[in-house]
């Protein structure tokens, strides 16, 4: 590697030592709930990081932890302190309105080229999938490059840092739409505006072609209103020769659940005949008892009450004996839906023939992840209805001929033709190209809410996408959505997702997208951050064939070479595909060579200055029942260990919020772990086993200490500590057994767990002596009472009174019994700074109460008023001691609390200080 100072000893960086874990995963959380703008929007792509947590990741894998830079900060306090600033900005950047200040990336930036010695390395993501980490890089003002064997994966990566790059500062070519609005049109704002205009212009061209397909409803009162969608009910013949009516398949009746709207679908049996009603009286809705036809085990027929097996339902499907019948029409009315009964109309619409250029392919037969083979879907037009097909097929038609008019009028506002994008160029050709891509992604998001797997949400009154999970389940009643209605699913609805994506693409720096396998990409010098595959969490090829078929046929001359083959390349795929790969075993065994084989070559590539970072996804029922470990973990980790990578840090990220961290079970594994690895130098040492745990016990005390500045979680300590214990573990080539064979992960896992619970028993020595006691028994009676004898000796082993404990506001005792103040039970006009008597003990329950009851600020007003002769990282140690205590006595709710007190102490101190020096009071 060329362009670096080398350095005797690799500066540690951020990652490895210490970032504000708490925040990152509090913003990735919110995340969730962003949706406009949010680069996810732009196409739907599985398993996606939070662009939070990979911007932190990244920032940090660069930037010098201050305690490696003595010639920059020599003493500790300037390197806490700098430390602490390094963290304010990370809080400052992860937050999702921050996502485009241009002053603040460019702190970030500066920050940045300081640890890089003003050259940064290259980002490279071989796995870009989402194109999270490649477009927060660029985001930092990185050099970014983005690999995916998976095409639709590769469009998506162009689409968000490739191309917003090429036109930044383009106006639109629209006629007339760069005078309607005076703006300098910054970043992709121009390009955004012409996919809006042409968008549009396809969307009414296709309306004068096929609208006629998509009727008007007609209202009870004679008036019009436009349909939102068709409800349908596939059918088949039922087996008992004494009824054979084309028997509806309904999961359920219920049309709209919301509170004064509700409706349902009312089936009425005429002779041999169903036919449809809509319901609203509450008194005769579907119950859980006869909600629907159709289970997981089978139908029953809904004229002579038939049981009729899933298995009869199959091969009626195979032998394409499945029909469909209309239940309802949606229609929009005044601020509510409208449901109706089908009408012969709405039947007829409906009623057209296939079209004769529908995207070829044949499904794959996955169970389980591809169920709609087993019913006789076996094309990728079996998934989609004739008039969907039509519609679709129009659309797709009509990015080509939009293309052709935005090179038209990219000429005329005197752009030059040059080459065509896929070549390089930036010029008419090329810029029609762009736009035409985000065209083709709109007919594919178009195609996610077009399809018969496409169900009605009755909760919402919406229609649910076919990826509502990562699968292509049969759906047995299906909603039709309108193309030509401005509501959910609709193409107008799906244009404004891209659109928005786009006006907001940061659109820095060049970044550069290629279609590879990722032990090909691996060798170019670059830095990687990524989030690999995972055995079989996703079927990535196989389902998005789904919507490669219609990129495709949109697309296919845009992109010639990413959209060659027939469906998406999958023979190269790093995924555990146990009906590609013979078996379970088989699948396993391709994935887990393939995967060393990877970071065996990214470790000879590798840059000694910088950490790699690497996410794991983790399935929960892989979980141990402690909860720290899987077996997907340890192979995770013998992997990259066996590849020559050495282990520094593991940082627990979550994206759930926090009073869901215990919903699952105690001490649930966090959502992924993101791992900093660095090279290990050949040649490295072995030692035993008595070596090995006498460095764990020497190093760990420091690192937990370092890991702590970073206001991290207690839930998340025991994760977080994995790192430094794995960096002992792994700087080893080898740790050997007394029998002379190697230490497995999984022994150096449980030996780290065990000198992780030492090293924080050993901290309770630090504890003042009321601590001291009220730990003790806590651990044994938690808030409830206990006998006065036992406590007393519990007290009189600690040199303290029991009465003296009453009086600092400790315990309460009488009759025989004793028993901790519970921080409810704390009295509300607390003054510590009067308390002559105060511990650590008094400080956490009172912050926990006030905490839970008035939030952060109060909290800190609290800890402002505490006597600077109390250690607050003793406080803070001993919430996050608490938590383990609470949790392993299974009391869920207090777990929460001290959790909660633990992860926010950082914010708490923070503004504890700024109160102290005001003088505020309570």
């Amino acid at each position: 590697m060329t362009g670096y100072a080398q350095h005797d000893v690799p500066r540690r960086k951020l990652i490895e030592v210490s970032i504000p874990l708490q925040k990152i995963n509090q913003e990735s959380a919110r995340e969730k709930s962003i949706r406009h703008g949010h680069p996810s929007t732009l196409h739907l792509w599985w398993a996606r990081r939070p662009l939070a947590a990979a911007r932190a990741v990244l920032f940090s894998q660069l930037v010098d932890d201050p305690a490696s830079r003595p010639d920059l900060y020599p003493t500790e306090d300037e390197q806490n302190a700098e430390r602490k600033r390094l963290f304010d900005l990370i809080e400052r950047l992860v937050v999702w309105e921050n996502s485009n200040d241009e002053n603040l990336l460019a702190e970030a930036h500066r920050k940045i080229l300081e640890s890089t010695d003003g050259n940064p390395p290259p980002i490279l993501d071989p796995f870009a999938g989402g194109g999270t980490i490649p477009l927060e890089a660029q985001r930092l003002g990185l050099e970014a490059h983005a690999s995916d064997l998976n095409p639709v994966a590769v469009l998506i990566n162009k689409a968000l840092i490739e191309i917003p790059p090429k036109f930044a500062g383009q106006a639109p070519v629209f006629p007339g739409a760069a005078a309607e609005t005076i703006q300098d049109w910054p970043r992709a704002t121009g390009l955004a505006e012409d996919v809006r205009r042409y968008g549009q212009w396809m969307r009414d061209e296709a309306e004068q072609r096929i609208g006629h397909l998509y009727p008007k409803a007609v209202l009870p009162d004679g008036s019009e209103a436009t349909v939102i969608a068709w409800i349908w009910a596939r059918t088949v013949t039922c087996p008992n020769p004494e009824c054979r009516i084309a028997m509806p398949l309904v999961r359920s009746w219920w049309l709209g659940k919301k509170k004064g709207k509700e409706a349902y679908v009312v089936p009425v049996v005429d002779g041999k005949t169903v036919r449809y009603e809509i319901g609203h009286d509450l008194a005769h809705a579907p119950t859980k008892d006869n909600d629907g036809t159709v289970g997981r085990t089978g139908a029953t027929c809904i004229r002579c009450a038939a049981a009729v097996e899933l298995k009869y339902i199959r091969a009626e499907g195979q032998a394409g004996r499945m029909g469909a019948q209309l239940m309802a029409t949606v229609a929009e009315g005044n601020r509510r839906r409208i449901y109706l009964a089908p009408t012969d109309t709405d039947e007829a619409a409906a009623d057209v023939p296939h079209p004769q250029s529908s995207p070829a392919g044949t499904l794959f037969d996955w169970p389980g992840r591809i169920n709609v083979v087993r019913y006789g879907l076996t094309e990728f037009a079996d998934l989609f209805t004739p008039r969907q097909l039509t519609a679709l097929t129009t659309f797709s038609d009509l990015v080509d001929e939009a293309r052709d008019l935005i090179q038209r009028d990219a000429l005329a506002a005197g752009m030059p033709l040059g080459d065509r994008l896929a070549d390089g160029g930036t010029g008419a050709a090329a810029y029609a190209d762009a736009a035409s891509t985000y065209l083709g992604v709109v007919v594919s998001r178009t195609a996610d809410r077009s399809s018969s797997i496409a169900s009605w949400d009755s909760s919402a009154s919406k229609i649910r996408n076919t990826f509502s999970r990562q699968a292509l389940p049969m759906n047995w009643d299906f909603a039709e959505t309108n193309v030509f209605s401005s509501s959910t699913g609709s193409f107008a609805s799906q244009l404004g997702w891209p659109i928005e994506t786009l006006e907001s693409a940061t659109a820095r720096t060049y970044a550069s997208v290629a279609q590879a396998s990722a032990t090909s990409s691996v060798k170019q010098p670059a830095l990687l951050s990524t989030d690999p595959p995972y055995y079989d969490n996703i079927g990535y090829s196989d389902l998005s064939d789904f919507f490669y078929v219609w990129l495709r046929r949109s697309l296919g001359d845009v992109h010639p070479s990413i959209l060659s083959t027939m469906l998406v390349p999958k023979a190269e795929e790093l995924v555990a595909n146990p009906y590609r790969h013979g078996g379970k075993d088989g699948a396993h065994q391709f994935f887990e060579d393939g995967f060393r084989e990877v970071f065996a070559t990214a470790r000879k590539h590798a840059y000694p200055e910088f950490p790699i970072t690497v996410y794991y996804a983790f399935k929960q029922q892989d979980a141990s029942k402690d909860g720290q470990a899987s077996t997907g973990w340890e192979t995770l980790l013998e992997g990259m260990i066996r590849s020559g990578w050495q282990i520094t840090a593991t940082w627990p990220m979550r994206s759930e919020l926090s009073n869901r961290m215990l919903s699952q079970g105690t001490n649930a594994l966090a959502s992924s772990i993101v791992l900093a690895l660095r090279p290990r130098p050949d040649g490295a040492p072995r030692t035993d086993r008595r070596g090995f745990l006498a460095a764990l016990r020497a190093e760990l005390p420091d690192k937990l200490r370092e890991l702590q500045q970073g206001a991290i979680a207690p839930v998340d300590l025991p994760q977080a500590a994995i790192g430094p214990g794995m960096a002992v573990f792994s700087r080893y080539s080898g740790v050997l057994e007394d029998d002379g064979s190697k230490m497995t992960v999984r022994t150096a896992l449980q030996r780290i767990n065990a000198i992780l619970d030492e090293v924080l028993g050993e901290l309770e020595n630090d504890f003042d002596a009321p601590t001291r006691f009220a730990l003790t028994w806590f651990r044994q009676y938690g808030f409830t009472s206990g006998t006065f004898g036992e406590a007393e000796n519990i007290a009189n082993a600690r040199g303290i009174s029991l009465d003296a404990l009453e009086r600092a506001g400790i315990l309460t005792k009488g009759g025989g019994k004793v028993g901790l103040i519970a921080p409810d039970d704390m009295p509300a006009d607390y003054d510590p700074s009067a308390d002559d008597q105060i511990s650590e003990w008094e400080v956490v329950m009172h912050l926990t109460r006030v905490l839970a009851a008035e939030g952060v600020p109060a909290a800190s007003v609290l800890l402002g008023q505490v006597p600077s002769t109390v250690d607050g990282e003793l406080c803070r140690e001993l919430a996050s001691l608490l938590f383990t205590i609470a949790e392993g006595r299974k009391s869920t709710a207090l777990a929460n609390h001290f959790n909660n007190l633990g992860a926010a102490w950082s914010e708490i101190a923070r503004g504890a200080r700024t109160a102290a020096q005001q003088g505020t009071l309570l």
